[in-house]
């Protein structure tokens, strides 16, 4: 059954976070605005998209990415004041262990945590959908050059080139596909070009020539049109390099095997696989050090205690980012580099829980 020094320090919480974040999100908006508004005007973007569908899908994004900032945050805000109020040693006083203390926080971190995850795992790839369309179209974000000198695995012994590939006109100039069995090479299409036929689903092969290698005999053709059906869909040219915001995770999942299946295993799209439930997670981790921290009455006060807790949650950031870096590297596997961070954090919630004011 729930206390009411639960109900009131899961009230004091979940009201000091959802204040915080959203006071800075305001900010973040308002600022977001006047950098853009140009950009806005330059490609007359209707006011009802840029609210609707840039800002309304923009908003559950940002709030997601520092969710966990803004938890140690206003931990360490109205801990801090309840420190220097005598309310933490009044509570000790009267026979309230510090791990029954601990509880109430960790019931409104469970219900931020439950919040986040959501969103980043189904609801946040819904917004960005919307969201990145907007930026391709009125903020110049397209998926970046065009790709040129490509090289992919379509399929089981199957393999493209392209010199360039056009989004926009669906066309690839150059084209060859080889197929092997056990390594031996047994055909080979080239063409000047390959066109996307978005009525019929197929790619069209121009000024074509094929080349059969059946041991030592070889026959060749050629022709100005073919129709051929590939395993591969314009959109897998000139993705933009955060389209994993637009997936859910089991489409992430799915678009990872499918990857790992063409040879085009990527460690970033493992990290962000990893980064969704190492997130929602660290919101435990940082709760219990910010209560840690901020139970104890400081000389100082209130700011001591925020200062401090700023410097570890940027602490924290910077470490996780320098841990994707190795992965990136090849010097870590993704899920390590994604939960070394938690993993190194964990060890000191539990030292400073341990050495917390009982």
């Amino acid at each position: 059954m729930f206390k009411r020094l639960d109900i009131y320090i899961i009230l004091k919480f979940l009201g000091t976070f959802f204040l915080a974040i959203g006071l800075i999100t305001l900010v973040a908006v308002v600022f977001d605005f006047s950098e853009r508004v140009d950009d806005f005007i330059q490609h007359q973007a209707p006011l009802r998209l840029i609210l609707t569908q840039y800002y309304l899908n923009f908003i559950p994004y940002f709030l997601n990415l520092f969710s966990f900032l803004f938890v140690f945050i206003a931990v360490i805000f109205f801990t801090s004041k309840m420190a220097v109020h005598s309310e933490i040693t009044a509570i000790l006083a009267n026979g309230i262990s510090y791990r029954r203390l601990m509880q109430p926080y960790l019931i409104a971190a469970f219900c931020i945590a439950l919040v986040s995850f959501l969103l980043a795992n189904y609801l946040i790839p819904y917004t960005s959908i919307a969201r990145l369309d907007f930026e391709e179209k009125y903020l110049n974000k397209i998926s970046g050059p065009p790709e040129r000198d490509i090289h992919k695995q379509i399929d089981t012994g199957a393999y493209i080139y392209v010199d360039n590939f056009n989004q926009r006109s669906l066309r690839g100039t150059r084209f060859s596909i080889e197929k092997f069995e056990d390594g031996v090479l047994i055909s080979k299409l080239m063409a000047d070009y390959v066109q996307y036929d978005t009525a019929t689903g197929t790619w069209k092969a121009h000024n074509y020539w094929i080349r059969e290698i059946d041991g030592l005999k070889e026959t060749m053709t050629s022709g100005k049109l073919l129709d051929t059906l590939l395993n591969l869909d314009p959109s897998d040219f000139n993705r933009r390099a955060n389209i994993v915001e637009a997936m859910t995770t089991p489409q992430l999942k799915e678009f990872i095997e499918r990857e790992l299946s063409r040879g085009h295993g990527d460690v970033y799209y493992e990290i962000e696989r990893h980064r969704r439930s190492a997130g929602p997670f660290a919101v435990f981790i940082l709760t219990v050090i910010g209560v840690a921290l901020s139970s104890r009455r400081m000389r100082g006060g209130i700011g001591v205690h925020i200062g401090f807790g700023i410097a570890l949650s940027f602490s924290y950031i910077l470490f996780m980012q320098v841990s994707k870096e190795f992965a990136r590297a090849g010097s870590l596997t993704p899920w390590l580099a994604v939960w070394l961070p938690n993993f190194i954090y964990a060890a000191i919630a539990v030292v400073l829980y341990r050495l917390a004011p009982k």
